[in-house]
């Protein structure tokens, strides 16, 4: 039996068995109510529609699933283009800022959340608890910046910057936090467990940035939690593989990625959609030989017979909620 590890923090999946060598991957599967096609010759992925049906099946959320609020993005959104440079999307993937103004530390006036089916007035946090929130921290120190004047050699002239010096010192790596210079209250569109919706949110002017920053605004107290999904107790089949997150979705295209050994073939994705709920997995090749002990996250992507509205989105091997992540 091979076993892959999971790294940082995602679910272990030990499967067994081995392809043949030279088998050539299926093509991904209809998506439908009924699951993927196994009418053709080859039902390789057949295992996948029987798993795909029983975790849909036991999809069973709590109320507040489609009367409260639970929020299916992280909390911190872009709104518009922000024209990233390298170094200004490092520091807003890993939270680094800094501030350069007041921010008031009283909480506002209630706000409304507005679903497709309906609106719900919650608490807000002030602008100065969403930004401790927002703030993750400083970057690490970064060697060369700024630049330090180059040695001066024995018996000649200081080398300066310019044509007769180096112009830059290259960073080892991005060490810029992203600069806050403003703060007011706005919204956001964010995917909920109720479909698409205009959630409050603290807007955050960042310095370098095109379009501001936004932290959703909602109190704790207000938001509720994604319920465990319910798999099959029996262990994945082999060659099908997790559904780990979301990576965007438009319309009716759905970017995720799923975890695949690190020899494994490139994934199929894979998809059974249904009017509520689409299940999500994907489908290797296994290799034949030795292999190191590791998980890979490879992104796919699977266009749905209808955009995804307000359908939950569910991983295969686990049968939990996936999320958009960045």
């Amino acid at each position: 039996m091979r076993r892959y590890l999971a790294l940082l923090g995602l679910p272990l999946l030990v499967l067994t068995g081995c392809a043949a060598p030279g088998a050539d991957p299926a093509g991904p599967p209809a998506a439908g109510p009924s699951g993927p096609s196994a009418s053709g010759p080859d039902h390789r992925w057949e295992a996948f529609g029987q798993r795909a049906t029983e975790v849909a099946d036991a999809w069973r959320p709590g109320p507040a699933w489609r009367g409260g609020y639970v929020p299916l993005d992280e909390a911190t959104v872009l709104v518009g283009d922000p024209g990233f440079t390298d170094e200004t999307k490092q520091a807003f993937l890993n939270g680094w800022y800094r501030d350069q103004i007041d921010l008031p530390a009283a909480r506002p006036a209630d706000g409304t959340i507005r679903f497709p089916d309906g609106t719900l007035r919650v608490p807000l946090l002030s602008a100065a608890e969403a930004y401790a929130q927002l703030d993750q921290g400083d970057p690490p120190p970064c060697d060369g910046r700024p630049m330090a004047p180059a040695p001066r050699p024995k018996g000649g002239p200081t080398v300066e910057p310019g044509p007769d010096g180096p112009v830059a010192t290259q960073a080892p790596s991005p060490c810029v936090p992203l600069t806050v210079t403003g703060a007011k209250l706005g919204s956001a569109s964010v995917r909920t467990s109720r479909g698409e919706a205009t959630v409050p949110a603290w807007l955050f002017t960042v310095e370098g940035l095109r379009a501001p920053v936004a932290r959703l605004a909602v109190a704790p107290s207000a938001v509720g939690t994604a319920p465990e999904g319910t798999a099959p107790s029996r262990p994945v089949d082999d060659g099908i593989v997790a559904a780990l997150d979301l990576r965007a979705v438009t319309g009716n295209r759905v970017d995720y990625r799923v975890g695949t050994g690190a020899c494994d073939g490139e994934p199929t994705p894979l998809v059974l959609e249904r009017d509520d709920v689409v299940v999500l997995g994907g489908g290797v090749v296994r290799s034949t030989g030795p292999c190191t002990m590791q998980l890979v996250m490879k992104p796919v992507s699977v266009t749905l017979k209808a955009p995804l509205g307000g359908r939950t989105v569910l991983d295969v091997a686990g049968g939990t909620p996936l999320f958009v992540r960045r």
